[in-house]
C-alpha cells in the first residue's frame, strides 16, 4: 500500500544515502527482474559475438574493445557461464508476468545462450585435448574457479558444477580447485600436476598470478581452456600450449 511504501522509505532514509523512490508493488518486481534480465540479455549478446568470433577467425577481445570505442556502447564481457542466485531466475519471473498475454522471445534466447556456456568450454576442452591425441574420457582435467563470481566464495548456480557433472558423465577425472570456496582449496600445483586439461573458469586474481611456464610444466599435457580471458592466447602459445579461449579463433594469435 502507499502507507507502506512510504513507512519503508522512512526507515531507509536512516539506513542508507541514496535516493528512494517509491513504486507500486507490480513495478518493483518488474524493476528488480528487469534490471537483472537485462543484464543477462547483455551478456547473451557477448557471448553469441564470442561464438561468431571463434567461427570467423577473429578475437571477441579486441572486436569488443573498438564495439565499445563508439558512443553509448558498452558492450558486456563474455565468458564461460552465468551464475549467481539472481541472474538465472529473474528473467523467468519477469516473463512469467507476461501469462500468456504477451509473447516473450527475447529473455528465453538470451537464458538458453548463456545456460550452453559450460558445454561450450567442454567443446573447447575436447577440441585441445583432440589436438594433444588425447580422448576426453580418457584425460585428467583440473577446473580452475568453482564460485560463480571472480574473488568469491559464492558458488550459487555456478557454470563450473554444470561443467564438472557434464565432463564426469563423459568419463572424464575431474579435479577442482579454488581458493575462495570450501572444499577446494590446497595447493593450486597439487591440482594440476599429472592433469591434461587446465580450464580456467573464474577470474580469481590467483589465477591470473600462475606462471605460464610452471603450468605448462605441472600438466601432463599442455591443454589450457581459458573461459575468462586470464591468459592472453600468444602468451599461451608461447609458452608451449594447446591453446584455446573463450571467443579466439583456434588459430588466432592476437590477444594483447
Amino acid at each position: 500500500t502507499p502507507e507502506t511504501a512510504a513507512t519503508m522509505a522512512a526507515l531507509y532514509r536512516h539506513i542508507v544515502d541514496a535516493e528512494l523512490d517509491v513504486a507500486d508493488v507490480v513495478t518493483a518486481e518488474l524493476v528488480k527482474t528487469a534490471e537483472n534480465a537485462y543484464r543477462d540479455v547483455q551478456i547473451a549478446f557477448a557471448n553469441e559475438v564470442a561464438l561468431i568470433c571463434e567461427a570467423a577467425g577473429a578475437d571477441v577481445w579486441r572486436v569488443r574493445e573498438l564495439v565499445n570505442k563508439s558512443p553509448g556502447r558498452q558492450m558486456l564481457l563474455p565468458g564461460a557461464g552465468v551464475g549467481g542466485h539472481c541472474i538465472p531466475k529473474d528473467p523467468w519471473l519477469l516473463a512469467h508476468g507476461a501469462q500468456g498475454r504477451a509473447a516473450v522471445r527475447l529473455l528465453p534466447a538470451a537464458r538458453a545462450v548463456n545456460e550452453a556456456m559450460p558445454y561450450h568450454m567442454a567443446e573447447l576442452l575436447q577440441q585441445g585435448l583432440a589436438d594433444a591425441g588425447r580422448a576426453l574420457a580418457e584425460s585428467r582435467v583440473t577446473i580452475l574457479g568453482y564460485a560463480y563470481l571472480e574473488n568469491s566464495d559464492d558458488d550459487r548456480n555456478s557454470p563450473s558444477a554444470v561443467l564438472v557433472s557434464y565432463l564426469q558423465a563423459q568419463g572424464a577425472e575431474v579435479i577442482v580447485h579454488d581458493p575462495f570456496v570450501a572444499g577446494y582449496h590446497g595447493d593450486v600445483w597439487e591440482r594440476l600436476m599429472g592433469s591434461d586439461a587446465a580450464v580456467v573458469m573464474v577470474a580469481h586474481d590467483d589465477y591470473r598470478a600462475l606462471p605460464l611456464s610452471r603450468l605448462a610444466a605441472a600438466l601432463r599435457t599442455p591443454v589450457l581452456v581459458d573461459g575468462r580471458r586470464v591468459f592472453a592466447a600468444q602468451a599461451a602459445r608461447a609458452a608451449g600450449f594447446i591453446f584455446r579461449g573463450m571467443g579466439i579463433s583456434p588459430h588466432r594469435n592476437t590477444s594483447p
